[in-house]
């Protein structure tokens, strides 16, 4: 089932449950208080949240490692933009996007300390006139790089950067021949194959109650897309060698305190 609105959700999953199925997959962070509901009146089945943050006896989130793309993307974005301010926008604010968010603003901060980092949410992942509204005003703004999360509604993202003369990153899928003048690359997630991973680990009987992080060791999951024709030769050698140093761990991202609150920090081996 597609497009499920919050109210709906439980009813959903619960319907789901008393079919019979054994494993079922909510995508999403914005399903964790259904599936937290549900799975405690459930107990023969084992729910999964997609980018979710979650955990129980049978509960697990499945998370790309959303920090560590978006940190490449803002090496890029800070090394190309002219005004120092760099835009994100999303469709929720929930922990994958807030990661995400870090992750952008830690990969330009490496390169310019001083750099500006603006985020907008839209509420909608699909509602293209809301994600245009809110580029024209991140790019009024002076945003010339924009990092967009959103389903359907982020090609008018792209399209927008590429109406108005400033760069994007493509999300999920590479999207560069959305707008092949505004993106610089794409964070490049195959959940489908990661949902296939945790699927087999199911039926092998040895998915457990965590969270379930994948990132850049796994290539075959979680990559950058091609490159654009506005990202410098050297920028994108720079960028492709720190990817190979988080795939090995030479670089990390530990959990720290910034400000009062719990995120997550750069840490070098």
């Amino acid at each position: 089932m597609e497009q499920i609105a919050q109210a709906d959700q439980t009813e959903v999953l619960t319907d789901f449950a008393r079919k019979g199925y054994n494993l079922v997959f909510a995508h999403g962070g914005q399903f964790d208080a259904a599936i937290e509901q549900v799975a405690a009146q459930f107990p023969n089945t084992f729910f999964v949240g997609v980018n979710g943050n979650t955990k129980a006896e049978n509960i697990a989130s499945l998370r790309i490692d959303h920090l560590q793309g978006s940190y490449l993307c803002g090496i890029i974005g800070a090394a190309v933009t002219k005004s120092n301010k760099l835009a994100y926008i999303a469709g929720q604010k929930f922990n994958a996007t807030e990661e995400e968010l870090r992750g952008f603003e830690l990969g330009a901060k490496s390169v310019k300390p001083n750099i500006q980092i603006v985020s907008t949410f839209t509420g909608d992942w699909n509602d293209v006139a809301k994600a245009k509204e809110a580029t024209l005003a991140l790019i009024s703004s002076g945003a010339d790089v924009i990092y967009q999360w959103l389903d359907s509604a982020g090609t008018a993202v792209l399209q927008a950067a590429s109406d108005q003369g400033v760069y994007a990153f493509g999300n999920t899928k590479d999207q560069l021949d959305t707008a092949p003048k505004a993106v610089l690359t794409s964070a490049v997630k195959r959940l489908d194959i990661a949902i296939a991973y945790l699927a087999e680990m199911a039926k092998q009987k040895q998915l457990q109650g965590q969270i379930y992080s994948i990132g850049l060791e796994r290539p075959d999951i979680l990559s950058l897309g091609e490159f654009g024709v506005n990202v410098p030769e050297d920028v994108q050698q720079n960028a492709l060698q720190v990817k190979q140093e988080i795939a090995e761990q030479k670089i990390t991202f530990a959990s720290c305190q910034e400000g009062g609150k719990d995120t997550r920090c750069v840490k070098k081996a």
